[in-house]
C-alpha cells in the first residue's frame, strides 16, 4: 500500500524519476517545469529541503511498495496556526483512481496534527477538470479566481477548506 512520507534527501532519485517519468502528463493540464529545472535538479532539491527544514514548507511524496514515487503533496508558505496552500501532482499510472483524492484528506489530516495549520488553499486552472474534482471531492470549496501569476500563466480558481 503506497505510504505518503515527509520528503527526505533519499527521495531525490525517486522525484526525478517521477518528474521525468511524467513530464509530457503534467503539461497537459499544469506549466512545464522547464529544461533548467531538470539540468539543476539537484539544487532545486536541496532549496526544497532547506526550506522544510526551516519550517515554511513541507513536502511529501507518495510512495508506493517498490520505492518509487506516485505522486507530491506540497504545503507552501505555511503560517503556524494558519494557512498554507496545497499543490500536488500524481503520476499517470494512477490518475483516476481516487488516489489524489485520498492523499490530499490525508494531507489535510496531517495538516492539522504535524503543523498545527487551520486552513488549507489551492488554486488550479480552469482546464484542469481533475484536479477541481479531487478538491471538491476533499472538502474545499471554489472562493475566487486565480490570475495567471497563481498558475504559471492560466487563469482558474483558488479553493479552500477549513481544517
Amino acid at each position: 500500500m503506497p505510504e505518503l512520507q515527509l520528503l527526505r534527501a533519499d527521495h531525490a532519485p525517486s522525484v526525478l524519476a517521477f518528474e521525468l517519468a511524467n513530464r509530457a502528463y503534467f503539461a497537459l493540464s499544469i506549466s512545464d517545469r522547464g529544461d533548467d529545472y531538470f539540468d539543476k535538479f539537484a539544487a532545486h532539491y536541496d532549496a526544497l529541503l532547506a526550506e522544510q527544514e526551516a519550517g515554511i514548507c513541507a513536502f511529501y511524496v507518495l510512495v508506493d511498495e517498490d520505492g518509487s514515487v506516485l505522486g507530491r503533496f506540497n504545503l507552501f508558505d505555511m503560517v503556524e496556526g494558519g494557512a498554507a496552500d496545497l499543490g500536488y501532482r500524481v503520476a499517470q499510472q494512477v490518475a483516476g483512481r481516487g488516489v489524489a483524492t485520498a492523499t490530499v484528506e490525508e494531507l489535510c489530516r496531517l495538516a492539522v496534527e504535524r503543523h498545527g495549520l487551520r486552513t488549507l488553499r489551492a488554486a488550479t486552472s480552469h482546464a484542469n477538470i481533475a484536479s477541481q474534482k479531487v478538491l471538491s471531492k476533499a472538502g474545499f470549496s471554489p472562493v475566487g479566481p486565480a490570475g495567471p501569476a497563481d498558475l504559471g500563466g492560466k487563469h482558474g480558481t483558488w479553493y479552500e477548506r477549513d481544517l
